[in-house]
């Protein structure tokens, strides 16, 4: 989808039941990762952003969204989604959402082929800055292009730049799913 543009609402489940809705992080910048507990990459993105967390402080909000193939099954999503923060010391709020949710907060179809994780960065007014494309952006998963990106943002400006560009060629920067 194109940035920027006004974010959709969305909700997600936190492991003890509790819902967020994104709209009532307005105000703060909100980092989203849309992630397969499973996957190597979501893994290392979501130790990074706790890192970054830490570092930039209460008005930025880090959030993980796990989805995974068979959605079916919601309490063994919100223990896969407990058991990912526990076993990956991550510090923000990692919830889970259906896989159709996901799909159609990132304007993706069902016959587009992604991969995870999928990051969208929000600014304090609820506007979509940034988003990974589909087969990703390796920006959105490079610590120093964050801290960047967030910091100016935090400051009212619009990012760094527009981010949805694919990732070059030959980059490894996730999983395809």
């Amino acid at each position: 989808m194109p940035v920027p543009r006004q974010s959709k609402e969305f909700t997600f489940v936190q492991p003890d039941g509790k819902q967020i809705l994104l709209s009532s992080l307005k105000g703060k910048v909100v980092v989203i990762q849309f992630l397969y507990t499973t996957c190597p990459h979501c893994q290392a993105l979501s130790k990074e952003l706790t890192k970054l967390s830490a570092e930039l402080g209460p008005n930025v909000q880090m959030m993980g969204v796990a989805f995974e193939e068979d959605d079916q099954n919601q309490p063994k999503e919100a223990m896969a989604a407990a058991n990912y923060v526990h076993n990956y010391g991550v510090s923000f709020p990692v919830g889970y959402a259906t896989r159709d949710t996901v799909m159609s907060y990132l304007g993706l179809s069902v016959m587009d082929r992604f991969v995870v994780p999928q990051v969208a960065i929000i600014d304090k007014k609820g506007v979509v800055q940034a988003q990974s494309a589909p087969m990703g952006t390796t920006e959105l998963q490079t610590p120093d292009y964050l801290r960047s990106f967030i910091k100016n943002l935090m400051a009212g400006g619009t990012g760094v730049g527009k981010s949805t560009a694919p990732a070059k060629p030959g980059t490894p920067v996730a999983s395809a799913h």
